[in-house]
C-alpha cells in the first residue's frame, strides 16, 4: 500500500513513489464527540441560521450517465444527513442534468441553476463538460465543486478561487495505470484515447509512466466526441502488434472493445480507467475476463454503502444504486461546504470558499474529525476542523486540488463485472 500525495506548490507527480501500483484505504466513518468545554475557550461567535444552496450538473443523460446516480445519491445523502445533524445550516439541493459535449444539456442546466441563486454548483462529471461551463459560473461568483474532473488543466484556470474538486488529477491515475500495466508484465501497450481534456490528459500521463518504466507505447490514436466507427484506430494500433491496449473513454467503448476483439485482440489485456470501469456485463459483447481498469476512489465502508443505496432508493423511486463510483467525492464535496459555510459563519460563495482549504485540513491547522456533526461540533466551540472523509483525507492545496488520494484497481470476470483487487 502506497499514500499519494502531491506537493501544494508542485502541479506534477515527480515527487510521488511509483514502485508499486497499489491503493490506500482511506474510508471514513463517524466517531469521537464534542470536546468538553474549558475555561480557555473562545467566545462563542454570534451566528445566524445558514443555507447552502447547491445545484447539481450532474449526468443524468449522455456518455457518463452511468455516474450520475452514485454521484446524486452521494449529495442528496450530505444533505439529508448534514440537515438532520442541525447544527445551524440547512443545505438545499436542485438537480439538474450536465449531459455531455454532444447533447449538451448543461447549456439549459447551468443557466437554471444560476437564475436560482445557488451559492454552488456540484458538478460536472466530465472534465470536457466543466471547461465549457466554468468561467460562466466564476463570472456570477458561483462556486463549481466536481467530484469527478480530473484533467489536469484545472490546477492552473483562472477560477477566482471558486473552482474545486475532490478527485485527483489524471497525473496520479495515469501513474498508477503505466505502472500496473508494466508490473503485469507488459512491454508494449496501445492506446486508443477520446480526444478532449481530459483523455488528452490522462494518454499523456499514462505514456510517460509506462515509458519510463522500460516499455513502449507502440501506438496511440485519438477519436472525437460523437465518433461512431473506430476501424481506422484499431487498424492502426493493431497492426503494431501491441502487448496490451488502454482504453480511455465513456461508454464508446463497448464499441471499440469488440472491434479490437474481432481483430484478433484477447479480451483479457485491455486497460480500463475511470470513464469506462463500468459494470458492463451484457452491455460488453464480447468477454473482458481478466481485464483490468483503475478508479480514484477508496474503499466505502459498507454502511456508507447502504446509507448511499437507501439513499439512491428515496431519490430515484425505488431504482438500484448499481455503481458507487465517485459517490463519495460527491457527499464529501456537500461537508466539505457546509462545514466551510459554518467556519466562514456565513453563505456567501466568496467566503464559503475561503474556508474550503482550512476545513479540508490543507492548512495544516484543524483538529481531525470524520463526520459532518464531529467536525461542526469543533467549529461551533471556536476550533479549527480537520475534515476526513470517505473520500480520503483531501487536504486541499492552493489550487482547490487534493493533495491525498486514493487509485483502486480493479479487475473483471466472467461476467463482464469487476471486483477490486487491491
Amino acid at each position: 500500500m502506497s499514500v499519494f500525495t502531491r506537493s501544494r506548490a508542485g502541479k506534477v507527480l515527480g515527487a510521488i513513489a511509483v514502485a508499486s501500483a497499489s491503493a490506500v484505504i482511506l474510508a471514513g466513518c463517524s466517531g469521537g464527540g464534542t470536546p468538553a468545554p474549558t475555561d480557555d475557550a473562545p467566545d462563542p461567535v454570534d451566528r445566524a441560521e445558514l443555507t447552502l444552496s447547491i445545484g447539481t450538473v450532474l449526468p443524468q443523460t449522455g456518455s457518463l450517465a452511468y455516474l450520475g446516480p452514485p454521484e446524486e445519491a452521494g449529495v442528496g445523502l450530505a444533505a439529508a444527513e448534514v440537515n438532520e445533524a442541525a447544527k445551524g445550516i440547512t443545505v438545499e439541493v436542485e438537480y439538474g442534468d450536465s449531459g455531455d459535449p454532444d447533447n449538451k444539456a448543461y447549456e439549459t442546466t447551468v443557466p437554471r441553476l444560476l437564475g436560482m441563486d445557488v451559492q454552488a454548483l456540484v458538478g460536472a462529471a466530465s472534465s470536457g463538460v466543466t471547461k465549457l461551463f466554468l468561467d460562466q459560473a466564476v463570472s456570477a461568483g458561483v462556486i463549481t465543486f466536481s467530484p469527478a474532473n480530473t484533467s489536469p488543466d484545472f490546477t492552473a484556470w483562472d477560477d477566482d478561487n471558486l473552482y474545486w474538486r475532490t478527485a485527483p488529477s489524471d497525473l496520479l491515475q495515469g501513474e498508477v495505470l503505466g505502472n500496473l500495466i508494466a508490473e503485469d508484465g507488459h512491454a508494449t501497450l496501445g492506446i486508443i484515447y477520446l480526444n478532449d481534456a481530459y483523455g488528452t490528459g490522462l494518454e499523456a500521463a499514462l505514456t510517460e509512466t509506462f515509458e519510463g518504466t522500460g516499455g513502449e507505447v507502440v501506438a496511440s490514436e485519438s477519436y472525437n466526441v460523437g465518433d461512431t466507427n473506430f476501424s481506422a484506430q484499431v487498424s492502426s494500433i493493431s497492426a503494431q502488434n501491441p502487448d496490451a491496449i488502454a482504453v480511455i473513454g465513456f461508454e464508446e467503448t463497448s464499441t471499440i472493445v469488440p472491434t479490437f476483439v474481432n481483430d484478433g485482440f484477447p479480451g483479457g489485456n485491455f486497460y480500463f480507467v475511470d470513464g469506462n470501469i463500468s459494470q458492463w456485463g451484457a452491455d460488453m459483447p464480447v468477454s473482458i475476463e481478466g481485464s483490468k481498469g483503475t478508479q480514484p476512489g477508496p474503499v466505502l465502508a459498507d454502511d456508507f454503502q447502504e446509507r448511499l443505496t437507501a439513499q439512491w432508493a428515496e431519490q430515484s423511486g425505488g431504482k438500484e444504486l448499481v455503481d458507487f463510483n465517485y459517490a463519495a467525492e460527491s457527499y464529501d464535496a456537500v461537508v466539505l461546504m457546509a462545514l466551510a459555510a459554518l467556519a466562514a459563519n456565513s453563505s456567501d460563495a466568496a467566503d464559503i470558499a475561503g474556508k474550503l482549504q482550512e476545513v479540508s485540513g490543507g492548512s495544516g491547522e484543524g483538529e481531525k474529525c470524520l463526520s459532518f456533526a464531529d467536525c461542526a461540533d469543533i467549529i461551533l466551540d471556536g476550533g479549527v476542523a480537520d475534515y476526513d472523509g470517505y473520500s480520503g483525507g483531501v487536504k486541499f492545496d492552493d489550487a482547490g486540488d487534493p493533495t491525498e488520494a486514493t487509485i483502486g484497481i480493479f479487475q473483471y470476470g466472467a461476467d463482464n463485472t469487476h471486483t477490486r483487487i487491491n
